[in-house]
C-alpha cells in the first residue's frame, strides 16, 4: 500500500517539474527572441552579434528545462523513494 502512494506521488511531482520546467524557460525564450527582434530592427548592422548571443541564451534556457526533464524521469524509472 505505501509503496503505490509513493508511486503515484511520484508520478504526479514529476508531472509538476516538468510542467514547471517549462514554464520559465518558455516565458524566458520568448521574451529574449521578442527583445532580439527588436533589436535587430533597431540596429540592422549589429544582426550577426544580436543572432549568436540569442542563439546562446537560449540554449542555456532550454538546458533548465532538460534538467527538469532529467527529475522527473528519474522520479518514474529509478524512484530514490520507493524501497
Amino acid at each position: 500500500m505505501a509503496d503505490s502512494i509513493v508511486s503515484a506521488a511520484s508520478v504526479i511531482a514529476a508531472g509538476i517539474a516538468v510542467g514547471l520546467a517549462a514554464i520559465g524557460p518558455g516565458i524566458g525564450q520568448g521574451n529574449a527572441a521578442g527583445q532580439a527582434v527588436e533589436g535587430i530592427a533597431r540596429q540592422p548592422e549589429a544582426e550577426d552579434k544580436i543572432r549568436g548571443t540569442l542563439l546562446l541564451s537560449l540554449a542555456f534556457m532550454e538546458a533548465l528545462t532538460i534538467y527538469g526533464l532529467v527529475v522527473a524521469l528519474s522520479l518514474i524509472f529509478a524512484n530514490p523513494f520507493s524501497s
